[in-house]
């Protein structure tokens, strides 16, 4: 044996980015580092055994049975892009610049946090079998033959996975009624003046929604109200939200908030720990266009957030690439195509375009900038203009496109014209 074979074996020492979290954010983070030139290794962690996966569908395609998967179309071998299925991350160790999995540790030059959320469950609806949740691919696939077999079902939420789901269980043929513990749909998204009108799609559709009720407790067949009502289910589906799953961070020094347990990103989507970055669902970040915080758990988050730490990993300190964007999601439910960009909370009006009743109607909210100074200077009165700062559409796809270029721009809205549904957004800026 040659001396050389004896000796040992030189450590790897190539730039290595690992990625926690194999969801859309994963994904595009890594495919992203390899667009902006990272050379590299990338080691991208994914916990459950399946290909990578895009989740819309899997309330709606894949729950129906119209699709098989919705695997992404990403050849991760050709971009050099190792991926590891079925390999959870279990801690996050700096000091020694390792991530640990289930298969031993993996170290790391940079690290990016995409572990994305976690459903939140009821007590006690772990333990039934007819007690389920909406949030993976084998959940799609256990909930398909529920639907098939045309169940009684109980949605416990009616926020957009409950809609979505109620709406999926109704074209199936499912017998749906829909509990909710706040006095409207979509509470934590949309104040109740606005939501109030969704109230009617349930009944429209044929389920039936029941408001301001909580459930006190599940058992097998059943689901008990706290008003003493007892709902008969073949089957529970539980969408009451979801928090970032980041318990495997605890000793890590990576701050969390203690609100709702996100990394607390910067405005760089870097973490509190050097060369450690996080993304998607289990991050918030600074938004200096709304002055707040922000956590966004939504698609398109998912999609542009990984481009901005791909750019700031390849780019290196001198990136410098700042984190901003306008927040939009969409959901389809019980025929109707909604669509939301912005953030509405520090709006000071709500003005309505077209009939809530309707088909097809938008709101807009706007952030007061007092009166129209030129229309003063011609010697004509004032009128009042705003901000425009959020935007909620049904069926409206022109008002979302033109209203989202217009929040970006940050861009004044005379409030008569924009309050003339016939009227074009654009056409309102001042």
């Amino acid at each position: 044996m040659s001396e050389q074979s004896k000796s040992p074996q030189a450590p790897d020492r190539t730039p290595r980015v690992v990625i926690a979290g194999a969801g859309m954010a994963g994904v595009q983070t890594a495919v992203a580092l390899r667009e902006q030139g990272w050379r590299g290794a990338i080691t991208l962690l994914g916990d459950e055994p399946h290909q990578p996966y895009d989740r819309p569908p899997l309330s709606k395609a894949v729950l129906l049975g119209k699709a098989e998967g919705s695997a992404f179309d990403i050849d991760f071998a050709a971009l050099g892009i190792d991926l590891r299925l079925g390999c959870p991350v279990t801690a996050l160790r700096p000091a020694e610049r390792v991530v640990e999995t289930a298969e031993g540790p993996i170290r790391y030059d940079y690290a990016v946090i995409a572990t994305g959320a976690e459903p939140i469950r009821l007590p006690g609806g772990d333990e039934l079998p007819d007690v389920h949740l909406l949030r993976t691919l084998d959940d799609a696939e256990r909930l398909r033959p529920v639907l098939a077999a045309q169940h009684r079902i109980v949605v416990v939420g009616a926020g957009w996975i409950g809609a979505e789901f109620a709406t999926a269980a109704r074209e199936a043929g499912c017998e749906v009624t829909v509990v909710e513990a706040a006095d409207h749909p979509l509470a934590g998204a949309l104040p109740a003046e606005v939501a109030a009108y969704m109230t009617d799609w349930y009944t429209d559709a044929g389920a039936e929604l029941r408001t301001g009720a909580r459930v006190a407790s599940l058992a097998p067949g059943a689901v008990a109200l706290a008003d003493g009502t007892t709902l008969p289910a073949d089957a529970v589906v539980v969408g009451v939200g979801a928090r970032p799953a980041t318990g495997w961070l605890a000793g890590s020094g990576v701050a969390l908030s203690p609100e709702d347990g996100s990394v607390l990103a910067d405005e760089r989507l870097r973490t509190s720990v050097p060369d450690v970055y996080a993304v998607g669902d289990c991050a918030s970040f600074p938004s200096a266009r709304y002055g707040t915080r922000l956590l966004v758990h939504h698609w398109d988050n998912a999609l542009q957030g990984p481009r901005t730490v791909a750019e700031n990993i390849a780019g290196g300190e001198a990136a410098g690439v700042v984190y901003d964007p306008v927040p939009y999601f969409w959901s389809e439910q019980f025929g109707r195509f909604v669509q939301y960009a912005g953030h509405h909370v520090d709006a000071d009006e709500l003005v309505w375009r077209g009939d809530p009743a309707g088909a097809a109607w938008s709101v807009i909210w706007l952030r007061s900038e007092g009166q129209d100074q030129a229309g003063e200077a011609e010697g004509g009165a004032g009128r009042p203009v705003g901000r425009l700062v959020a935007l909620l559409a049904v069926g409206r796809p022109r008002d979302l496109a033109q209203g989202r270029r217009l929040i970006e721009k940050g861009a004044l809205l005379d409030r008569e014209r924009a309050a003339d549904a016939a009227v074009p957004l654009k056409s309102a800026v001042r």
